[in-house]
């Protein structure tokens, strides 16, 4: 059984027991959350899809922290002045753990 669900505005499929990692939410860690904007759920040959969320279908979850993504580098420099600089920039995530799909 897996789901499509959106959070923080991206769309992602999530599984019981998954370890997921969203757009930094304003929870503290160890918080349980509910995910209530769900798209789809499959359920073997069972597929439910929303006009544009599904109502029962609910999906439990915990923060376990606060993750870095990968470094992203950008470069600045202006031609024939010898100017160069480097940026990098690592995004914070919130790391969630899927405790349970569930269907009403």
């Amino acid at each position: 059984m897996y789901a499509i669900v959106e959070v923080a505005g991206k769309q992602y499929k999530v599984e019981k027991d998954m370890t997921l990692n969203v757009d930094r939410l304003a929870k503290n860690d160890g918080d349980d959350i509910v995910l209530e904007k769900v798209l789809m759920c499959v359920d073997g040959e069972k597929v439910l899809v929303g006009e544009p969320y599904l109502g029962n279908v609910k999906i439990s979850a915990k923060v376990i922290g606060v993750v870095k993504g990968q470094k992203v580098r950008g470069v600045k420099f202006k031609k024939r002045k010898n100017y160069t600089r480097t940026l990098g920039h690592r995004t914070e995530f919130s790391q969630l753990k899927i405790s349970d799909v569930s269907v009403m």
